[in-house]
């Protein structure tokens, strides 16, 4: 009834207007006298071309009102490959913050599916949905926080963030290898600071505080915290320190002081390649006393009933059987909460040691560098004999290699480059692949995988 009621209604008015002495929509600049135009003509055309324009956004919105949200949402994610060939035209950088743009401005899709149930877990007494998380370096000042976790993400590092803003090095200091579906990077820690990223997080923190309270009535004090800090996802804060610092741990207490209310999780940063000594502090002695100083100043913040946030260190893939030793007894030995395995390396392996841009200074991130860093993974879990939870991070582009993370003992996952490349459709791709693997081997749960190939 309501098409049969559009059509009549547009029928006359394009009457009405064909029996005027122009056609409908068109203007004559002319002054020469104009020719009265058949009216039959122009009302059958007409007639023609709005009954069949409106007859096909009738059949259009029919339709898509009768598809479920999911498959509406998953056209949405699988529509995002169609922007992935402009991006690659852009420079890498400018791409990049082009993303985070997006991102910010809530120009990218929000999961309306739930997640499978068989990759929920219980972490540092909060839920993750998901154990797939988006590792720092993409969202270095907390400018995309609630986009970023609407995509599906379980959990979103922002950072590393510095105490005092620094732009980094000089540019161009990103550069892709597609073919390798790798990054070389010599970011050097540009942040805006701590002042900047705490105001940011407090805004979106209270402005999440308010729509939480203004809206449902709050769950039992017994239930399990669902997602954290951000909301619906869990919020990781990487801390680093300025390039011109003399006193590194005075730098992470800063931004443990400022940074840490709005956290569900902190990381100190030891390990990125591009800031001159810093993968120095991995040293035993050096790490023993940093943590100690970090988990003081910590400690000594007034909290309340859930606790500091947890206290992490992320290391670097390019380490000895010694180093990697050393580190496991000061974590085990100062009961840190978790471990991140691991940065980019400073290595060039096959096949990217054949590209002509090998030879640029910085750290290599994405699939060549999977087998390093999962090897490092494992050695780490059997180290600390699985007590303590381990983030795998370096070359996941595909569910499966989520897995073989997580059964080489990581307890969650993070990607990077690949989310750099596949763009927001990669998250629900590596999900779905990841519950199919869980269900192959018979596994129940993700926890029961977590460090399968190390027993």
């Amino acid at each position: 009834m309501a098409a049969w009621s559009s059509r009549k209604l547009l029928r006359d008015v394009l009457l009405k207007k064909a029996a005027s002495n122009q056609p409908p929509g068109v203007r004559c600049f002319s002054s020469a006298p104009q020719s009265a135009p058949k009216i039959g003509y122009y009302s059958k055309k007409g007639r023609l071309l709005t009954g069949a324009t409106i007859g096909l956004l009738i059949a259009g919105g029919a339709y898509v009102s009768t598809v479920d949200e999911a498959t509406f949402c998953g056209w949405l994610f699988s529509a995002t490959k169609l922007v992935n060939p402009f991006f690659a035209l852009l420079d890498p950088e400018f791409a990049h913050n082009l993303g985070v743009s997006a991102a910010a401005r809530g120009w990218v899709p929000r999961e309306k599916r739930p997640d499978p149930s068989i990759l929920g877990l219980e972490v540092w007494g909060r839920k993750f949905s998901n154990p797939v998380g988006l590792a720092a370096g993409f969202d270095k000042n907390a400018e995309a926080v609630d986009g970023l976790l609407a995509l599906g993400f379980g959990f979103v590092e922002v950072g590393s963030v510095t105490p005092v803003p620094q732009d980094g090095n000089p540019k161009p200091r990103i550069f892709k290898l597609r073919k390798e579906g790798a990054v070389i990077n010599r970011c050097g820690f540009n942040s805006e600071g701590i002042v900047a990223v705490a105001k940011r997080l407090g805004a979106q923190h209270g402005k999440r505080k308010l729509d939480e309270t203004s809206s449902s009535t709050a769950s039992s004090n017994n239930e399990v915290k669902h997602g954290g800090k951000a909301g619906p996802g869990i919020l990781g804060v990487n801390l680093g320190k300025n390039k011109t610092s003399e006193d590194a741990a005075a730098d992470y207490v800063q931004g443990v002081h400022t940074l840490s209310q709005y956290a569900d999780y902190l990381v100190i940063n030891v390990s990125s390649p591009n800031t001159p000594g810093l993968r120095m502090l991995q040293g035993r002695k050096q790490l023993k006393d940093l943590v100690k100083k970090v988990q003081a100043a910590r400690d000594e913040m007034q909290w309340g009933e859930e606790g500091p946030p947890p206290l992490l260190v992320k290391i670097a893939p390019d380490l000895s059987k010694e180093d990697l030793e050393d580190i496991a007894a000061v974590a085990l030995a100062l009961h840190l909460d978790g471990l991140i395995i691991s940065n980019t390396t400073i290595s060039r392996p096959d096949p990217v040691s054949r590209n002509p841009l090998a030879s640029e200074t910085g750290g290599l991130s994405g699939k060549p560098l999977f087998n390093l860093s999962t090897n490092i993974l494992k050695e780490m879990y059997i180290l600390t004999r699985g007590r303590i939870p381990l983030i795998g991070c370096g070359g996941i582009s595909s569910g499966e290699d989520a897995y073989k993370k997580i059964r080489a003992g990581a307890t969650l996952v993070q990607l990077y480059t690949a989310f750099a490349y596949g763009g927001p459709a990669l998250i629900p791709q590596i999900k779905a692949e990841l519950a199919s693997c869980l269900e192959r081997d018979g596994f129940k749960s993700i926890v029961d995988a977590i460090g399968a190939d190390c027993r």
